[in-house]
């Protein structure tokens, strides 16, 4: 078994390692965040121009008008899809930082379980020495009084 000052060094950088992903994870949810608000806008702007634009089609508007709003939308709509997969590549970093925290949280707890284990072992050495130790002592103190000299 590994000895306690290794132990604990190894589990001051499983500590270290776990820190930085939780970083790394956070701002992967951060910029996942900011993505799908971006999406959310852009689809509230074209929502919001759909509609103006239907509402000037029933007071009419000239075809130029109304092919300008066509080609509008069709950037719009394209914005919209650029930013779906924004969104997208955004949810598979999260996932990817959330494994990574997963596996270093699992490796720091699999190094405070053997600190852990090596603890109680040293603890039950410990014990079982003390404890030969008094007998011993009683065995000699008993020995000593059967046979005063």
């Amino acid at each position: 078994m590994a000895t306690p000052s290794a132990l604990h060094t190894l589990i001051d950088l499983a500590n270290k390692e776990t820190d930085e992903a939780a970083k790394q994870l956070g701002a992967a949810l951060h910029a996942g965040d900011e993505a799908e608000q971006k999406l959310g806008l852009l689809m509230q702007y074209r929502d919001d121009y759909a509609a103006r634009c239907q509402s000037d089609l029933t007071a009419g508007i000239s075809t130029t008008h109304f092919n300008n709003f066509q080609v509008f939308m069709q950037k719009l709509e394209q914005a919209i899809a650029g930013q779906q997969k924004v969104v997208s590549d955004a949810r598979q970093r999260i996932a990817q930082a959330r494994t990574a925290w997963q596996a270093c949280e699992q490796k720091k707890m699999s190094f405070v379980t053997l600190a852990d284990r090596a603890n109680k072992e040293s603890t039950r050495r410990e014990l079982w020495l003390d404890q030969k130790q008094n007998d011993e002592h009683a065995a000699r103190r008993a020995l000593h009084k059967s046979n005063p000299s």
